[in-house]
């Protein structure tokens, strides 16, 4: 991982200061940010490849740091959180986040699940255009286009749809989406499939009741429907 830069948004200066020395003496380089603010600002400059962001920062939260990091950065991101409840992680996971770590945590947790995330493929392996009734799908320029008018996807929804799409009629297991998109070496809850699943349907206006695209087959996975062109 030598070389990689890692920018640590986090208000506690203890854990700023344990993981910028041991992420140092690992190899990367490490860049910091005590507020949502200036985690963004430093991530405009530094260009960092992962972003450890804490989710309880004081002023703009960690959360609404992500949804705003999402739309000008492709940086990996691993978000920390205090809190035991699901409903934050889920939130995390939608929002785009790549991995969670609850605190307390050793920075050799963080440290492997950095080096996880980094194994995975940022995009589908295949580059052939998928063309469909209402959808076209481009890996090559990252670009989803639904009755002629461009969605804006994150990272991770595209991977899920373009997945999706190159099985049309066959059921996925949630399991087979996390190898694909989040690579083998995820260690993370597998509802994240579902997070992000439902936040590609709200944007493909695709109604779960009545699903034309993505339907969902119980206790096992998902399926894309729509027929080719």
């Amino acid at each position: 991982m030598a070389g990689v830069k890692v920018l640590v948004i986090d208000d506690d200066q203890s854990i700023v200061d344990l993981l910028s020395a041991y992420l140092t003496r690992e190899g990367l380089q490490v860049e910091v940010a005590r507020d949502g603010a200036a985690g963004l600002a430093r991530a405009r400059q530094f260009q960092p490849d992962v972003v450890v962001l804490d989710i309880g920062l004081p002023g703009l939260d960690g959360l609404e740091v992500l949804r705003r990091l999402r739309t000008e950065s492709s940086a990996y991101v691993v978000m920390l959180t205090a809190k035991a409840e699901e409903t934050d992680k889920v939130v995390g996971l939608s929002l785009g986040a790549d991995d969670y770590v609850t605190k307390p945590f050793s920075p050799r947790e963080l440290t492997a699940r950095i080096r996880a995330i980094l194994r995975r493929e940022r995009g589908p392996e295949q580059s052939r255009v998928l063309a469909f009734r209402t959808l076209r799908i481009d890996p090559a320029r990252r670009e989803v286009w639904k009755d002629e008018v461009r969605l804006e996807l994150t990272t991770r929804e595209f991977d899920l749809l373009y997945a999706l799409a190159s099985y049309p009629g066959h059921v996925l297991s949630r399991e087979q989406l996390i190898a694909r998109v989040w690579g083998a070496d995820y260690f993370g809850d597998d509802r994240v499939v579902d997070a992000h699943i439902k936040d590609l349907r709200r944007k493909l206006a695709d109604d779960r009741g009545r699903p034309r695209l993505i339907e969902t087959v119980r206790g096992i996975g998902y399926k894309f429907r729509d027929a080719p062109a």
